[in-house]
């Protein structure tokens, strides 16, 4: 055995090797373009802090930030069949699958989570970008339906958070299905007298926006998120014709009045628990006055829905 090249040498090494840092100690922000710790990051629950740009935040990051204490249980969807169709392109669906579920630890798309919010009992039905785009397939129809049943039995808001590319292509017809599951799934919500709300977050798109991510009592939007049925880019393809400015954007879509809100994401929490009281807890939202704040009384949730006809009604009864 030879002491200076199996002792003296590798401890030699050890102690003059750099060190391997992490890939991922910073991130460039695709808003301002600036370098960000990932720390800093962190505890800016993904927002740029120097322009407050919102990046994508994760699923269980997001459910983290708004339950109480950052506890919540999650609710587990009945399985379904893995590749219905048998679908193949550049690989097969069920590799596509097992690479995603391994990246993410879920087993799809969106996860359904139960908790407390401000004390109020709500559930959480969040999508996962991170797994193939957040695309709606039969578990993601699953899911949105079996937090629907829950939300009713538990006599609970449901919060749906939008984050998606639309249907998921690998399961052809069985993926636009679950658009008029998903819609039957917001209407027992509100067959139930339980406020059904919707937080679109970026991007929300295709089949998911021309279902439950438009059909919210309320709709609030986080700041420069992307809410469209198809893109800016295709649609100056097909028209030929620059758009304007933000167009698609949650900002513009607060302006033209097809979102409620356009909430900061370190606000987003306490808007939901405010929200919350306003619709189901009438007495404690009444009860605000005493201590100082504003009273706003109880409006049931169709007032909230955006409806066209609701809106002129109103603004007759204004102008009389």
């Amino acid at each position: 055995m030879n002491w200076l090249t199996n002792f003296v040498r590798p401890t030699i090494r050890s102690l003059v090797r750099k060190r391997e840092l992490p890939e991922n100690l910073w991130e460039k922000c695709a808003g301002c373009e600036k370098m960000v710790f990932h720390r800093d990051l962190v505890a800016n629950l993904s927002v740029c802090p120097h322009c407050d740009h919102h990046m994508r935040l994760g699923v269980r990051e997001r459910l983290k930030s708004l339950f109480d204490r950052g506890e919540y249980e999650l609710v587990a969807a009945p399985s379904v069949v893995a590749d219905p169709l048998k679908f193949r392109d550049a690989k097969r669906y069920t590799e596509r699958l097992k690479e995603n579920r391994a990246k993410t630890g879920d087993d799809d798309a969106i996860l359904v989570a139960t908790g407390t919010m401000g004390r109020n009992n709500v559930l959480v039905a969040a999508q996962n970008f991170a797994f193939l785009g957040g695309s709606l397939g039969m578990a993601g129809g699953e899911a949105l339906v079996t937090a629907a049943r829950e939300a009713v039995a538990r006599k609970a808001p449901l919060i749906a958070v939008s984050a998606s590319g639309g249907a998921r292509m690998q399961e052809g017809i069985l993926s636009l299905m679950q658009m008029p599951r998903t819609i039957v799934a917001a209407q027992m919500v509100r067959d139930a007298g339980l406020p059904y709300i919707v937080v679109l977050t970026d991007p929300t798109t295709g089949g998911v926006t021309a279902s439950f991510a438009m059909l919210g009592d309320v709709a609030i939007a986080e700041p420069g998120a992307l809410i469209a049925f198809t893109g800016p880019r295709v649609i100056e393809n097909t028209i030929k014709e620059k758009l304007p400015a933000g167009f698609q954007k949650a900002e513009y879509l607060l302006e033209h009045g097809m979102v409620d809100m356009v909430v900061h994401r370190r606000e987003l929490r306490d808007t939901l628990i405010r929200v919350i009281d306003l619709l189901v807890n009438k007495d404690r939202a009444e009860a605000g006055a005493d201590e100082g704040t504003i009273a706003i009384p109880f409006t049931p949730p169709a007032v909230y829905r955006g409806d066209a006809a609701n809106q002129v009604d109103e603004m007759k009864r204004a102008a009389e």
